[in-house]
């Protein structure tokens, strides 16, 4: 079983061309892209939102 990251728009980038052998590299990977934004007091509304679903 392999892992993939969608956006939530459904819309294709860099990142969901990606594969992950398992969830925590996908989330691991996630992380270290958009980690420090969790606390911060950056307006949302520019982020895209990601997924991580199992590759069919």
């Amino acid at each position: 079983m392999t892992f993939k990251i969608i956006r939530i728009d459904g819309k294709d980038d860099e990142l969901t061309a990606q594969s992950f052998y398992n969830y925590s590299d996908a989330y691991d990977f996630l992380e270290e892209l958009y980690g420090d934004l969790c606390c911060s007091d950056v307006d949302y509304g520019d982020i895209t939102y990601y997924d991580i679903v199992e590759n069919n």
